[in-house]
C-alpha cells in the first residue's frame, strides 16, 4: 500500500548543504557539506548516484563503501554512517576539508608552516604502515584527492575505492579508468616488467612520493617532474630520492620510512610532532610524565596551529582536568589555548572547568587562578561570581600563605566590579578590616590599602562614608613605610568621595601628622596630598557656589566612572611592592602590627643612637573600621581637651637639675622627647635637653636657633634586666616597682603634654616635645642629690 512506502533519503538522519566544497576528489564521488538533523554537528558526506551502464564503477563505489566502514584507524577518514540504495550511496564521515583545498587555503591566508606538513605526512605514512603491515592492504590510490583534513588540521587517509588485497586472494588491483589518478602510478606498473621483484608496499611508497611533491610544489604536472625536490626540505630529500627510486625493491617500508625520518635532525623530528605523539597516548602516560609534559606545554603553543589548539589540545586539557590528576598544571596552557575561542565557546567550554577549580583545596591551583584571573573574568557573568566563585575565593584571606592571601587581595581588583551589595560592602570589607588590622606581614597590609582605594568607587555611598577615611587613617599609622604611603595617596585617589567637612576635620589632620614621619617618601606625598585638599577647601571657600559640585560624588550610587582617578594612583603598590613580597616576608617574617618598633626620628649627630621600644598595638577586634576609628577619635579628643583641667597632675618626685655646659656645648643639639621618658629608664640618668613645640609657654621662651623636635635620645646601655625585664626607677634588675606620676604633674602640665595617659591607638607614650623644666636635678647612687648639683640647684 502506498502509506507503508518509505523514502530513505528523505528520513535519513543528516542533510545535504546545497553548495559543494572546493576542489573535491576525482572519481564517482562527490563531497557534500552537511549537517546532523538532531544536534546541527556538522559533517561531511560522499554522494553516489547510480547510473545505468556503469556496473563497474557502481562495485568500486560500494566496495568503497564496505572497507571505510570497517576500517578504524586514528589516520583514516572516520565513518559516521552510511545510506545505501537502488539509486545511490551516502557515506557519512567527519567534517573535513580535501587536502588540495585545505593547502591553497592556508598558503593565501601565509599561516602554512612546516610543521604542520611534517605531521600531516607522518600521519598518512602510518596509515600506510598500518593498512600494509597490519591489515595486508595495499590502498593503490594514495594522492593529494585521497587525502582529507579535519577542523583540527589532522591529515586523514581516504580513497579507499581502489584497494585490494596484498595477499592476491582477491584478484588483482581495480581498474580505475580515470587519468587523474593513473598518473602516480609507478613506472613498473605501465611497462610489466619487475613485477616479481618488487615488495607489496612498492607501489603505495612511489605514490607517497608524489603525495610529497605535491604538498611542497603543487600539482604534478608529469611523472618527470618527479627527479627535480624542488621546495621539498633538505631534510626530507634524502628520503624523499628512496621512494621515488625506479628500483622498486629498494623503497622502504612506512614504518621504516618514519623511522627515518624521525631521526636526530631529520623532517618529523621537531616539536610539534613531538607533542602530538604524546597526546595520542596521553591516557597510557605516567603521572609524573603528564606533569612534565603540560608544564612545557605552554611554550610551544605560540607556535603551533590556532585550529590544532582549539580542537585538538584544547580537549585533551579538559579530559586530563577531569578525569586525570594534572592539576594546577594544565591552568596555563589551558588559557593560553582559551584565547583563540569565541565569547560562546570560551562560556561553554572553559568557564565550567573553571568553577569547578575554584572549589579545589589544591593551593597551587588556587593561586594560579588568582594570577591568571584577568584572563577569563570578562567571560564571567554576575550570577556566577557572587554564587559559584566569591564563596571560594574569600577561604584565601584566611590562608596561612602570604602568598595565597595577596593574590587574593589584588583579585578584588578584577571581582569587584561584578560583587552584589552583600558581597561587596559586607563580607569583602570585613574582610580587609582583618587584613589591615592583623595581618603580620606588612606588604599585604600595603596591598590591602591600595586595593580598598581602588575599587571605592564601587562601594555604595554609606559604605564609603564610614569606610575609607577610617581605613586610610588607620594605614598612616601603620610601622611598614609603603602601607603609611598607600594612605595617603588612598586619600589623594578618592579625594572626590569625600564632603568639605570631613577633608577638614578628620583628613587634614591625619595628613598634617605625617609631615613629621620619619619616612622621606611618607612625608613627600603627606604634603601634595595637603595641597591638593587645602586647594579644594580654597576653591570652596572663595566660591561656595561651587561646594555642590565638589561633592556631587560624595552620596551618588557607586559607579565605575567614579574611580578613573583611582585605576593608576598606586599601580607601585600592587605591581611595584608587591612583586617584592617574598623577599620582604623572608626579610621580616614577624613584623606584625601586633608587637612593632615606634618609629624614631633621626638622631642628631654626635648623641647615642636609642634602642627601639617596643610596644604592643591594640589588637582589632571588630570586623569594621567604623566603629574602631571612631571611638579612638572621641577618646582621644576627650584626652586632650574635655579632661584637660580635671587632671590630677601628681608630685614632683626629683630635684630639679640645671642645664650644664658640657651639655650646652654639645653639637648638633636639638630638642629632644620630653622627661617622660624619665619614668620609664630611670631618673638616674641625666636627661637630655628639651624645648618646648610652641613659641611661648609658661615656662618661658624657646631659645633661637634650635629646630623642631626630635627623637627621644636613650641612654646607649641597655634597659633591660638579666631576666629581660624593663629596667625601673630605684630597682634592680628582674625586679618591678609601682609606676611613678610624671614629675611635671606638679608644674600644672596637661596629661596630653606630659604623656601621662598613653596613645589608645598605640598605647604607647606619644612622642610631643615638652618645656625643660629648670632645677630639675636628677638623684644619683641611692636617690640622693650630689653636693655639687645640690650647690648649683
Amino acid at each position: 500500500m502506498w502509506f507503508f512506502a518509505r523514502d530513505p533519503v528523505r528520513d535519513f538522519p543528516f542533510e545535504l548543504s546545497p553548495e559543494l566544497p572546493e576542489g573535491g576528489p576525482p572519481g564517482p564521488w562527490v563531497l557534500h557539506r552537511g549537517r546532523k538533523k538532531a544536534t546541527g554537528s556538522p559533517v561531511s558526506i560522499f554522494v553516489y548516484d547510480v547510473k545505468p551502464g556503469v556496473e563497474e564503477q557502481t562495485q568500486v563505489a560500494k566496495a568503497a563503501f564496505k572497507r571505510l566502514k570497517t576500517l578504524r584507524h586514528p589516520n583514516i577518514l572516520a565513518y559516521i554512517d552510511g545510506l545505501e540504495t537502488d539509486r545511490c550511496l551516502h557515506i557519512v564521515t567527519e567534517a573535513v576539508t580535501p587536502l588540495g583545498a585545505y593547502l591553497k587555503a592556508r598558503a593565501e591566508a601565509g599561516d602554512l608552516r612546516e610543521l604542520e606538513l611534517s605531521w600531516g605526512l607522518h600521519q598518512i605514512v602510518k596509515a600506510l604502515s598500518f593498512l600494509v603491515n597490519d591489515c595486508s592492504l595495499i590502498h593503490n590510490n594514495v594522492c593529494m584527492a585521497a587525502v582529507f583534513v579535519d577542523r583540527a588540521g589532522e591529515w586523514k587517509l581516504g580513497g579507499l575505492d581502489y584497494m585490494y588485497s596484498a595477499q592476491g586472494n582477491g584478484g588483482g588491483p581495480p581498474r580505475k579508468g580515470i587519468p587523474e589518478l593513473e598518473q602516480y602510478d609507478p613506472p613498473e606498473l605501465a611497462d610489466g616488467s619487475g613485477r616479481a621483484a618488487r615488495e607489496k608496499w612498492s607501489a603505495d611508497m612511489w605514490r607517497l612520493g608524489c603525495l610529497i611533491w605535491e604538498v611542497f610544489n603543487g600539482p604534478l604536472p608529469r611523472a618527470a617532474a618527479l627527479r627535480n625536490p624542488g621546495k621539498i626540505p633538505k631534510s626530507l630529500v634524502p628520503h624523499y630520492c628512496e621512494l621515488v627510486g625506479a628500483n622498486p625493491k629498494v623503497r622502504p617500508n612506512p614504518a621504516r620510512f618514519l623511522q627515518n625520518c624521525r631521526a636526530p635532525g631529520g623532517f618529523m623530528n621537531n616539536r610539534f610532532v613531538e607533542t602530538n605523539l604524546f597526546l595520542e597516548e596521553i591516557q597510557i602516560k605516567e603521572p609524573a610524565e603528564k606533569q612534565k609534559f603540560f608544564q612545557e606545554l605552554s611554550k610551544s603553543l605560540d607556535s603551533f596551529p590556532e585550529d590544532f589548539c582549539r580542537h585538538k589540545v584544547l580537549p585533551q586539557l579538559l579530559t586530563a582536568f577531569e578525569f586525570g590528576s594534572a592539576g594546577a598544571v594544565v591552568l596555563t596552557p589551558l588559557f593560553k589555548v582559551g584565547k583563540f575561542l569565541g565569547a560562546a565557546e570560551y562560556q561553554r567550554k572553559i568557564i565550567p572547568v573553571v568553577v569547578k577549580m575554584f572549589s579545589s583545596t589544591d593551593r597551587a591551583m588556587r593561586i594560579r587562578l588568582l594570577q591568571q584571573m584577568e584572563q577569563f573574568i570578562q567571560y564571567l557573568d554576575e550570577p556566577t561570581v557572587n554564587t559559584q566563585i566569591f564563596p571560594h575565593v574569600v577561604h584565601g584571606f584566611l590562608d596561612t600563605n602570604p602568598a595565597i592571601r595577596e593574590q587574593t587581595v589584588k583579585s578584588m581588583l578584577l571581582l569587584a566590579p561584578k560583587l552584589n551589595e552583600t558581597n561587596l560592602n559586607v563580607e569583602l570589607m570585613k574582610h580587609f578590616a582583618r587584613l589591615q588590622a592583623k595581618d603580620e606581614q606588612g606588604p599585604i597590609r600595603c596591598n590591602t590599602t591600595v586595593c580598598l582605594g581602588k575599587i571605592g568607587s564601587y562601594l555604595s555611598a554609606g559604605t564609603r562614608h564610614r569606610v575609607l577615611t577610617s581605613a586610610f587613617s588607620r594605614a598612616t599609622k601603620d610601622p611598614f613605610a609603603p602601607s603609611r604611603v598607600a594612605g595617603v595617596l588612598g586619600f589623594a585617589a578618592t579625594h572626590n568621595l569625600y564632603s568639605m567637612t570631613d577633608c577638614a576635620h578628620k583628613i587634614l589632620p591625619v595628613l598634617c601628622s605625617l609631615t613629621v614621619d620619619p619616612e622621606r617618601s611618607v612625608r613627600d606625598q603627606a604634603f601634595k596630598a595637603i595641597r591638593s585638599f587645602l586647594s579644594k577647601l580654597e576653591s570652596v571657600s572663595e566660591d561656595p557656589t561651587q561646594l555642590a559640585e565638589a561633592e556631587k560624588d560624595v552620596h551618588a550610587a557607586s559607579s565605575p566612572g567614579m574611580g578613573g582617578a583611582a585605576a593608576s594612583w598606586a599601580g607601585w603598590a600592587v605591581t611595584g611592592v608587591s612583586s617584592l613580597t617574598s623577599k620582604l616576608i623572608r626579610a621580616h617574617p614577624t613584623a606584625a602590627p601586633a608587637e612593632t618598633n615606634v618609629p624614631q626620628r633621626p638622631v642628631p649627630e654626635g648623641l647615642p643612637a636609642p634602642a627601639p621600644t617596643p610596644v604592643p598595638a591594640t589588637p582589632t577586634t571588630s570586623d569594621h573600621w567604623e566603629t574602631q576609628e571612631e571611638s579612638k577619635d572621641a577618646e582621644e579628643d576627650s584626652t586632650a581637651a574635655d579632661r584637660w583641667d580635671d587632671e590630677d597632675w601628681g608630685s614632683l618626685e626629683g630635684p630639679p637639675h640645671p642645664v650644664t655646659s658640657k651639655e650646652k656645648s654639645l653639637p648638633g643639639l636639638q630638642p629632644t622627647s620630653p622627661p617622660w621618658g624619665w619614668a620609664q629608664h630611670g631618673l638616674s640618668r641625666r636627661p637630655n635637653l628639651c624645648w618646648p613645640s610652641r613659641t611661648t609657654g609658661v615656662l618661658g621662651a624657646k631659645p633661637a636657633g634650635l629646630g623642631r623636635p626630635a627623637t627621644l635620645v636613650t641612654n646607649p646601655r641597655s634597659q633591660t634586666g638579666a631576666a629581660g625585664k624593663p629596667r625601673t626607677h630605684g630597682s634592680r634588675a628582674g625586679r618591678s616597682q609601682a609606676p611613678r606620676s610624671h614629675p611635671l604633674r606638679a608644674h600644672g602640665w596637661p596629661a596630653s603634654i606630659t604623656g601621662v595617659d598613653r596613645s589608645l591607638v598605640t598605647k604607647a607614650t606619644p612622642l610631643l616635645p615638652c618645656q625643660c623644666v629648670g632645677r630639675l636635678v636628677p638623684r644619683t647612687g641611692q636617690g640622693r642629690a650630689s653636693p655639687e648639683e645640690a650647690r648649683g640647684a
